[in-house]
């Protein structure tokens, strides 16, 4: 509601870090309840059915939101979500089985570290184009990123209940784990900013164009994320996870071949290997991070899977966003904005200050998951 009545841009930031901090409290707590409420051994198949949604998930919000986007102003696309949280907050207090409620408190000298850790990086990472790597705030926030990733690291070794214990590091399952899902997400999203700006300034697609011009990569991810769990049990997680995280590189790099003329039937099998690939290592990378814990501390591997996907999405978004926005200045000889269309500015996805709207979108991946978690461990 905030994002939908913001008068200016740094409103609708604070609606959408608004938004990144429930949903960093809700997603870990969806895993922690599905597998309190899942047998033991229907567990893959749960990890996988919920990999399955965030595909329908993203299925759902391109298509849905690029019809906002082509017929209505871009506060609908905010105000369309109030009757659906609302609905779903009714579902879920009537059919959600009840978990019960952990002892440990929430750790906020370590949410705190955690979410400065990430704000700085990132903000180095997005402001460094325009203010200058070697600027004296770009380093600064660099530097500010490292101190807080050590004393983030120093806290959680000696802290009785931390967000996150540094020591579950020490497991090559999660530590592999969450690798992978960082670097799935970092690939996954680095694509969801991209293929946006080449599909309506290069190609000329209109919103709704854009929006369902991606289902199809969304729909080949749930269509092959149960066959990704079978293949993890037949032939082992690691290859499987390898695998799909070849197909991911693999597809990317066919993309990175579209240009202008490339018509859309040859970029949609692009799209659907990375696809098959996305398919093949969020079940596999999520079930090896939520079952390599003990089971006291479920929780804390539910938010640490979410966190390392959230941060992996928004330094995708934030470094290719940081590469697309030089790549034009340096082809235009001018800021880097991309071209108007229309002179809705960001109202439409039409144009406006390319940094402002990848900042946007990194700050609603928030870094907040893990301490979401902390509820249920």
């Amino acid at each position: 509601m905030l994002s939908a009545l913001a008068p200016g841009l740094p409103v609708l930031l604070a609606g959408r870090a608004v938004s990144g901090a429930g949903a960093a409290l809700t997603v870990p707590a969806t895993m922690s309840v599905l597998l309190h409420a899942t047998p033991a051994d229907r567990k893959a198949g749960a990890v996988a059915a919920w990999s399955a949604s965030l595909a329908v998930g993203g299925m759902a919000g391109n298509a849905c939101g690029s019809l906002i986007l082509q017929y209505l102003p871009w506060q609908g696309l905010f105000w369309a979500y109030l009757p659906l949280g609302l609905g779903l907050l009714w579902w879920v207090a009537r059919a959600a089985p009840r978990v019960p409620r952990g002892t440990a408190r929430l750790d906020l000298p370590g949410s705190a570290l955690l979410v400065l850790g990430a704000g700085a990086l990132l903000f180095g990472i997005i402001e460094g184009p325009g203010l200058g790597w070697s600027s004296a705030t770009v380093l600064g926030a660099f530097a500010l990123a490292l101190a807080a990733g050590a004393l983030f690291v120093r806290h959680g070794l000696r802290a009785a209940h931390p967000v996150l214990d540094p020591r579950l590091f020490r497991l090559p399952r999660l530590r592999a784990g969450a690798a992978g899902l960082a670097v799935t997400f970092f690939g996954m999203f680095a694509l969801f900013y991209v293929n946006a700006q080449f599909l309506q300034y290069v190609k000329g697609y209109s919103p709704l164009q854009t929006g369902w011009a991606i289902v199809p990569l969304a729909a080949g991810m749930m269509a092959v994320t149960r066959l990704g769990m079978r293949w993890a049990q037949r032939i082992g997680a690691a290859r499987t996870s390898g695998t799909g995280l070849a197909l991911i590189t693999v597809g990317l790099l066919l993309l990175s071949t579209a240009d202008a003329g490339t018509p859309y039937l040859l970029y949609l099998p692009y799209l659907l290997v990375m696809a098959a690939g996305a398919g093949l290592a969020m079940p596999t990378l999520s079930h090896a991070v939520v079952t390599s814990v003990p089971p006291h501390q479920a929780g804390m591997g539910s938010g640490l899977q979410g966190a390392a996907r959230e941060l992996g999405a928004a330094l995708g978004i934030a470094v290719v966003g940081t590469a697309l926005s030089v790549r034009f200045a340096s082809a235009t000889g001018h800021g880097a904005r991309l071209p108007d269309r229309g002179g809705c500015g960001a109202g439409r996805g039409r144009g406006g200050d390319v940094r402002a709207a990848h900042r946007a979108a990194a700050l609603t991946s928030s870094p907040l998951e893990v301490a979401g978690s902390r509820s249920w461990t």
